[in-house]
């Protein structure tokens, strides 16, 4: 008995779905073991202390403080919370990270990976 094309599209599509979940989870997986071999190895805390500098050194912290008197100005300091500081400027900080140190960063991770796969 053929299956409708329909049916056919049904069964396919949760398919793809089911093998995007496992995808996902394997990603998961590896992302939770590179971090925890960054952990264990120290490394993670160096890549923070470069990125706080690189952050410094480009004036993305700078810009970030002014992004944060936006908001307060914008909702007074009496109405802001920690929760719209943050809502209202992560996006907006995440996007004026510098290509280049996000770049720099990749490579140090995929650097340390290499020389300590296992």
């Amino acid at each position: 008995m053929a299956l409708s094309l329909r049916a056919r599209y049904h069964v396919t599509f949760h398919h793809l779905h089911f093998l995007f979940q496992i995808n996902m989870s394997k990603e998961s997986q590896m992302r939770a073991a590179i971090n925890q071999k960054l952990i264990e190895m120290g490394e993670r805390e160096r890549l923070k202390e470069l990125l706080r500098a690189k952050l410094i050194e480009c004036g993305w912290r700078d810009q970030l403080k002014a992004l944060c008197k936006e908001v307060i100005k914008e909702k007074g300091i009496e109405n802001v919370t920690v929760e719209d500081l943050v809502a209202g400027v992560t996006p907006k900080g995440r996007a004026l990270v510098p290509d280049s140190v996000k770049k720099e960063l990749l490579q140090r991770i995929r650097a340390f990976l290499a020389q300590h796969s296992t």
